[in-house]
């Protein structure tokens, strides 16, 4: 078995694709509209893609995410965390996770909420992949 893709259903999808376009460099690979709702796939450009971010946009009440649910992306170094965090900040996010040393399964990371409140984790150094 593999991990293919996570859902989320958003309130705005372009915020959502500009969030996931800017924080984690991916690209909408698929788009559509189905009864009403539209629907983008976003992915890194592999063809056919190997994981995808599946965003439906249809309203919904307020989200209130427990304090610990996150994606989490893996990057290349301890810069590209401190970077992440860094547009955050300059983005004004609020609700980001500061970067921090989890040890040596957890690595370093930082957390940046998306327009909706999920947060994606940045890390570099867990043990995962």
């Amino acid at each position: 078995m593999k991990c293919t893709h996570v859902a989320l259903q958003v309130r705005d999808i372009d915020a959502s694709i500009g969030f996931y376009r800017r924080y984690c460099d991916m690209q909408v690979v698929h788009e559509r509209e189905e009864e009403g709702i539209r629907v983008a796939w976003l992915g890194w450009g592999e063809d056919p893609p190997k994981f995808v971010i599946v965003l439906l946009q249809k309203e919904y009440p307020t989200n209130t995410q427990p304090p610990w649910q996150h994606l989490g992306i893996s990057v290349d170094s301890r810069d590209e965390v401190d970077a992440a965090h860094a547009k955050s900040q300059a983005d004004g996010i609020s609700g980001a996770w500061p970067p921090a040393e989890g040890g040596p399964v957890v690595g370093y990371f930082c957390g940046v909420p998306d327009p909706d409140g999920n947060v994606v984790e940045f890390s570099f150094g867990q043990r995962i992949g």
